[in-house]
């Protein structure tokens, strides 16, 4: 067992934590002699450790010496997260504050550099496609598409895009381009909005103006407190590539296909693994209830693994809570013991965690190619990282692509965002050789491609008037997603596949749909996968035992609902079973040649 003397001298930041002893914590951190990050036995900085014993006097001393809000601890859950699952508002505050500054401090210092990186590489033109897709037919053809056009000169970026996000009521459309301006002393970032004939201008460094937009309002906070906690990643431990085969039986062969004129290897990532997590601990029992509405029992049938992971307080005979962020009335001592296994025990520091994991694994796709004209570390990857700085997708895309992948570019990658949802990406129309763009110049040198790219394209266009970006609203990433989510099922709703919020089981019972006045967007991801499939197991019904599952007095107006919906399902079924016909065609075509050359031989 680990002594007092051995934590004040190992640990000292985290014992005035442990201890909340502030003051003496503020006397330390000036004196600027300790590691403000280090980490202790169980994987918890000292502002982990502070947020999640819920110390808030504690918290706002390191906050105020800049300790990192965007750390995580060993099961993944970010110091916002634990502020929230110890349920006090005025703690949840000052963390987002400092979050949120953090992370606009880190995007304006991180651009600069990135467009350092970029100049020293070759200038080009490509155009990323971003195409949302699902294995549900329904919601494929809801979801859009848009492509980036990404120009690079020198240390300049401009990307273009029509897709801007969601307004709460349809998807919305523009013509914007972002472009970013390397200078010696900095950056500049100008979002240039074509309709309007605005352009909106910032220095990219901090002032007190720009941030006032960043802070978190009550409603924010609050809507923290009531919702459930939740993270959905990757697990890419577990992840193989593969390279595909094509051919019959003993034929088969690596498989290769053309992607915009370049040939490509392709590859299957197996073992991808979406792993979503919710904690609930901190919720009231009207809050738990009303999220466990949103759940239904379609995830076995669906592949979705859910597993509950609750953590009760395995408190000594007679023991109280104490603490309710200490419940289990664990010492310092054992606490800072590495030798005292907590997890086996089901003992740790803060409330019990009531965790509900859902798994599901998917197939990542990619398609390589060796003799690609564009460098993915050199050039790519600068620009995925600089459009990861505040989307989530392309944030995602990011760290599937920082993997160890098969050598060549990849043209084109398939990944996971949600549990239904998937976004295939591919690279096309590289030095404007595909269709011509305006001020772009191709230029063709023996076996090399190069283009040159006009000033004006970086530069504010003529006539329009440009503004600040003082009072403009903000998404973060984790409203970015929600949003996305409810555009998803507010888009099959404006399709007409959905118009009474019918949801699965409701249709099939013939019970009267309700629908909220409000829309939940933490449970949307569940409510929108039971709006898609509710079509294509009706079809699959129809297409087996008509009648065995539904009631024959379903309502006209639901047939009308879902005719349009089945129409697609069926043209979609009807064309893929065409093109596997076709292919089983083919091949069997090759295996006869193959056989009679074979013959003809002997």
């Amino acid at each position: 067992m680990v002594t007092e003397a051995f934590i004040k001298a190992e640990y000292p930041l985290h014992w005035c934590v442990w201890k909340n002893d502030y003051k003496s914590l503020g006397a330390l951190l000036s004196s600027k002699q300790h590691n403000k990050e280090k980490l202790d036995v169980r994987g918890r900085s000292p502002l982990m450790l502070a947020v999640t014993l819920g110390h808030l006097e504690s918290t706002r001393t390191l906050l105020h010496h800049e300790a990192n809000v965007n750390c995580e601890n060993l099961n993944g859950w970010t110091v916002v997260q634990e502020a929230v699952a110890t349920g006090d508002p005025e703690l949840v505050q000052i963390v987002l504050e400092s979050r949120d500054f953090q992370r606009y401090t880190s995007r304006m210092a991180g651009i600069p550099e990135l467009l350092h990186r970029l100049k020293e590489a070759p200038d080009f033109y490509v155009e990323m496609k971003w195409e949302f897709t699902s294995w549900v037919p329904l919601v494929s053809r809801m979801c859009p598409s848009d492509i980036y056009k990404v120009y690079k000169q020198g240390s300049s970026v401009r990307i273009d895009t029509t897709l801007l996000g969601f307004d709460h009521t349809s998807w919305q459309r523009g013509n914007r381009s972002y472009v970013f301006q390397g200078h010696n002393d900095g950056a500049v970032m100008m979002e240039i909005d074509h309709d309007l004939q605005q352009v909106y201008c910032e220095q990219m460094k901090t002032t007190e103006d720009s941030l006032s937009i960043l802070m978190p309002n009550e409603e924010s906070v609050s809507q923290r407190l009531t919702t459930p906690i939740v993270t959905t990643y990757i697990d890419t431990e577990k992840i193989s590539f593969e390279r595909n085969k094509a051919g019959l039986w003993g034929w088969r062969s690596d498989k290769t296909e053309v992607v915009n004129g370049y040939e490509c290897k392709v590859f299957s990532a197996s073992n991808v693994e979406l792993v979503t997590k919710t904690r609930t601990e901190h919720l009231t029992e009207t809050d738990k209830a009303r999220s466990k509405n949103n759940k239904h029992p379609l995830q076995n049938f669906l592949g979705i693994a859910e597993v509950s992971e609750s953590q009760a307080a395995s408190l000594l005979p007679n023991e109280e809570y104490s603490n309710s962020s200490n419940p289990c009335n664990i010492t310092p001592e054992e606490y800072f013991d590495k030798d005292v296994d907590l997890n086996a025990q089901d003992r740790d520091i803060g409330r019990p965690k009531e965790v509900q994991v859902k798994v599901q694994k998917f197939k990542a796709n990619l398609w390589l190619c060796e003799n690609y004209p564009l460098s993915l570390p050199e050039q790519i990857l600068p620009i995925v990282d600089l459009m990861a700085i505040s989307s989530s997708h392309f944030a995602k895309l990011k760290d599937f692509i920082q993997m160890q992948l098969p050598s060549g570019f990849p043209v084109k990658i398939e990944i996971p965002l949600f549990h239904i949802l998937n976004a295939r990406i591919t690279f096309g129309n590289i030095f404007a050789m595909d269709a011509d763009v305006p001020l772009v110049t191709n230029i063709q040198e023996d076996n090399r491609l190069t283009c040159v790219l006009d000033d004006s394209l970086f530069k504010c266009p003529s006539g329009y008037a440009q503004i600040g970006l003082d009072g403009r609203r903000q998404f973060s990433m984790e409203e970015e997603d929600d949003l996305l989510q409810f555009a998803i099922q507010q888009s099959l709703i404006d399709a007409g596949t959905e118009r009474e919020e019918v949801d699965i089981w409701e249709a099939l019972r013939a019970q009267k749909p309700s629908r909220p006045e409000t829309p939940n967007l933490v449970g949307e991801e569940d409510r929108q996968l039971q709006r898609a499939i509710q079509a294509s197991l009706e079809l699959y019904q129809k297409n087996t035992t008509p009648g065995s599952l539904l009631p024959e007095n379903n309502s006209p107006e639901m047939d009308s609902d879902l005719n349009l919906a089945l129409l697609l399902s069926q043209q979609e079924e009807e064309k893929k079973r065409q093109r596997e016909e076709k292919e089983r065609l083919e091949e069997q075509k090759i295996l006869a040649d193959i056989l009679e050359l074979s013959l003809k031989e002997k």
